[in-house]
């Protein structure tokens, strides 16, 4: 018997169930590594002597770490294996948790928490959703597998403050960095039950120019919005200065504008390497045809624009709740349970709405509500409003999100055949990612901002958040109307060698 059968046979012998879990598991420590955070903001900020911007900063660059990385971490997935890669993502991601449990300043969570953990997400993530997508057939049986991972992200994003809120307020927040380390030997343990195809003996090569210039133009553009919570949006608001070196002087256009033209540049000459190196016959990192795929590409817009209004309303949230209300940390996090619950209700019923709804109508659906959620939370939530002004607000949010969660994902996955699910879950995770660091840094400038006081940043944040909800309305509105129950994927084609 070959090895590729004894390993189907072997893969036949163990339920779904026991290979799903370890899967769900570790998409949803990941999320909640990100949101956890935000209710600690104020614990961290004080115990190592630093400011919400030096936290603030911390946890996008988490985000970033792994929007940055994870094409090339998915690419590694097809040459070291998904098993493998999944495995080595786990053990960085528990390595990087107990340096930040252990950081006696903000320098050392960075390198823990931002830079460790993140990297170990990259690692690990493409293989759950890889792993996940050949193990199925169909729309339907695909929505169910995804719904459980995207429930995990959306749950542990969404619980990532009651949970992280209770141990700050009860013991520190030290020992969630501790209990995630445990979490992931616990999956460790269970992703014993998961057998990867062989590994095939031509393995593809690793692009490192293009990861190098992707990565860069990624850094560049978040960093480049990150500083504008210190420089202003349009004019520099005080000197930026490098090593000393004034570059702008107060009054001068914002450096930002400097970061995102740089970044745009990296990314304009990764889209032109990736095209010459194919054309070359060579492997690069991302094929040009992943991103010529009109289905795919509003779904991935729909997946970056849903993270960027989660992450970035659980940041500005739990900032207002903190530094303006006064709340610590436990109750911050019971505050934004309905959020919690709400996406738990509609991913539960994604399976449900995969056989009923064309995915766009769920996304579309999605926005909507979130746009609603948005527009009752500004309406309801002042300085002087009680706690149950926020409940209608985050649980429409809640529910939206829940909803668009699972559809984008299916909608992204199925476009694609099984020889570029790698390459493909790759860019999906980077692009959510990305929309998760765009999230806070984008929403946590505004309420950060010197500019800004009291419901003031809270409010202009909050209309920020709705105006990218509303682009995923449009883009929703004009999306695939396919991929009901029982249509089968359809592999993009691959072009003829010449």
């Amino acid at each position: 018997m070959t090895t590729a059968a004894t390993t189907m046979d072997k893969a036949s012998a163990v339920s779904p169930a026991a290979v799903l879990l370890p899967l769900v598991l570790a998409q949803f420590v990941c999320s909640y590594a990100a949101s956890s955070m935000n209710v600690a903001i104020s614990a961290i900020a004080t115990e190592l002597s630093t400011t919400v911007s030096g936290v603030q900063a911390a946890i996008t660059l988490f985000t970033l770490t792994m929007a940055a990385l994870m094409i090339p971490g998915s690419k590694l997935s097809d040459i070291l294996g998904r098993k493998f890669c999944l495995v080595l993502g786990l053990t960085v991601y528990a390595v990087g948790a107990l340096v930040a449990a252990a950081a006696p300043n903000l320098g050392v969570l960075v390198i823990g928490y931002s830079l460790l953990q993140g990297i170990g997400t990259a690692l690990l993530i493409p293989p759950v959703y890889i792993l996940a997508t050949v193990s199925t057939s169909d729309v339907a049986s695909r929505a169910k597998a995804f719904g459980a991972i995207s429930a995990a992200a959306g749950i542990g994003a969404a619980a990532g403050p009651l949970v992280g809120g209770a141990i700050t307020t009860l013991a520190t927040w030290r020992l969630s960095f501790v209990l995630q380390a445990l979490l992931v030997v616990a999956i460790v343990w269970l992703s014993r039950q998961i057998h990867d195809r062989p590994r095939p003996e031509t393995r593809p090569t690793f692009d490192l120019t293009g990861a190098v210039l992707s990565a860069a133009g990624l850094v560049f553009i978040v960093v480049g919005i990150l500083l504008t919570g210190t420089y202003g949006w349009v004019t520099a608001l005080q000197d930026f200065a490098i090593g000393g070196v004034v570059l702008i002087q107060t009054g001068g256009i914002s450096p930002m504008w400097l970061f995102e033209a740089l970044g745009a540049l990296l990314l304009v000459a990764f889209f032109r390497h990736i095209g010459s190196t194919e054309r070359a016959g060579g492997e690069p990192l991302l094929r040009p045809r992943v991103l010529q795929n009109k289905v795919a590409n509003l779904g991935l817009l729909t997946q970056g624009l849903q993270w960027l209004v989660l992450l970035g309303l659980s940041f500005v949230v739990s900032v207002y709740l903190q530094t303006v209300r006064g709340y610590n940390a436990i109750e911050t996090g019971l505050i934004l349970t309905p959020a919690t619950i709400g996406i738990l209700v509609s991913s539960m019923l994604a399976e449900r709405m995969a056989r009923r709804r064309a995915q766009s109508a769920v996304i579309l659906i999605g926005f909507v509500l979130t746009v609603i959620g948005l527009g009752l939370l500004l309406l309801f939530v002042d300085l002087t409003s009680n706690v149950l002004s926020f409940v209608p607000g985050l649980f429409a949010v809640g529910l939206g999100v829940g909803a668009m969660l699972t559809a984008s994902v299916n909608v992204v996955q199925s476009s694609f055949g099984e020889e570029d699910q790698g390459e493909i879950s790759g860019l999906s995770r980077s692009i959510s990612n990305l929309g998760s660091s765009l999230g806070v840094a984008i929403a946590g400038s505004v309420i950060v901002s010197p500019i800004v006081t009291g419901n003031q940043g809270y409010a202009l944040a909050l209309g920020v958040l709705g105006f990218f909800a509303l682009i995923g309305v449009a883009a929703a509105f004009f999306g695939p109307r396919r991929l009901r129950e029982g249509d089968e994927v359809v592999p993009q084609p691959a072009p003829q060698q010449a």
